[in-house]
């Protein structure tokens, strides 16, 4: 019993540092997209990365012979790759076009509450209902800060309605793709979805690209490579590896920094300022989410097993799930 629940608790922890990994690769792409798309057409950018994370894709599963998926895991890939190759990618991208990525990191701290809601319609997780109350304060936060700043020109605009487009469809495709990354595996499961997605892909970045032939400043040319290699490849390895491993609601929780970071290199990078109430609001959905997280990992304890002695054959047998372990994080990356 012992035995069981270290192996929990280190998949856990790796849950956990997997999950940073991939959220530190994801609280650049705002800014990356906002320099991309002030030069580049906003369909070229959304569309344009997915191909060459799809191509990137190709060679991955064609060295590692990934088997092919079975129809279930197929349907499944799809929904995935409507969330985050095409809706989160399309949508970010044309609210940026008139939008601070700033103001756009406030609205991505919707996505744990989202995310957690498409885990239990997608993946059967259940959340204390303390998360349910905290995730609806954060919310009630964003949406105050989302109707306080477009009240300075009248109305919500169209870029925050395209960024909520763009959180939701992303929740769902964490949810979908971090429950199936537990049998497919965090790489395959966003390289599956990457080659599912080429046909339209390619298709509509040919025509964005006939329609205004790309011509960038290396800046933006710098952002769009990084939206390629980084946000729609390398950091899903981590990503969906880390939701499989921790699971969704609970490593999705992670993403509340992800706002944070996103202010700090909009500052950095594109030398926006950040207004006080972008701060504020960011700094609310933070705490909120977190005390739930502290909640639920505080509620309703399971009693503890009463520990039993270790023989030195139950030892050497630790010793070798340890190794074992070491070998299933290399797997769960692939």
């Amino acid at each position: 019993m012992r035995d069981k629940s270290s192996v929990t608790r280190s998949g856990a922890v790796t849950g956990v540092v997997l999950g940073l990994l991939g959220v530190v690769s994801f609280s650049m792409s705002l800014p990356a997209t906002r320099i991309a798309v002030g030069d580049l057409d906003a369909w070229f950018v959304a569309f344009g990365r997915a191909v060459g994370a799809g191509l990137l894709a190709c060679g991955y599963l064609a060295v590692t012979r990934a088997p092919r998926p079975s129809r279930e895991q197929w349907r499944r890939l799809a929904v995935v790759a409507l969330g985050v190759v095409v809706g989160f990618p399309l949508f970010t991208s044309l609210a940026l076009v008139t939008s601070t990525a700033s103001h756009g990191a406030v609205v991505v701290g919707l996505l744990p509450a989202i995310t957690a809601g498409f885990a239990v319609l997608r993946s059967g997780e259940r959340p204390a209902r303390a998360f349910w109350v905290a995730g609806g304060a954060g919310l009630a936060a964003v949406l105050v800060f989302l109707v306080a700043s477009g009240a300075v020109r009248g109305a919500v605009g169209p870029a925050d309605l395209f960024l909520l487009a763009a959180v939701t469809l992303c929740g769902l495709g964490y949810a979908e793709g971090g429950a199936l990354a537990r049998d497919l595996g965090g790489a395959r499961t966003i390289c599956w979805a990457l080659v599912l997605s080429l046909p339209v892909t390619v298709a509509v970045t040919v025509v964005s690209a006939w329609r205004q032939p790309p011509h960038a400043s290396a800046g933006a040319w710098a952002g769009f490579a990084y939206l390629t290699v980084v946000s729609m490849f390398l950091g899903f390895f981590a990503w969906y590896s880390g939701l499989a491993r921790g699971g969704v609601a609970k490593i999705g929780q992670l993403q509340l920094s992800q706002p944070v970071l996103t202010l700090a290199w909009s500052a950095l990078l594109l030398h926006e300022s950040v207004p006080p109430g972008a701060v504020a609001a960011a700094v609310v959905v933070l705490v909120c989410v977190a005390l739930t997280q502290r909640l639920r990992a505080g509620s309703a304890p399971s009693p503890a097993a009463p520990a039993v002695p270790a023989s030195p054959a139950a030892s050497a047998s630790g010793v070798s799930r340890r190794v074992d372990d070491i070998g299933r994080y290399a797997t769960d990356l692939r």
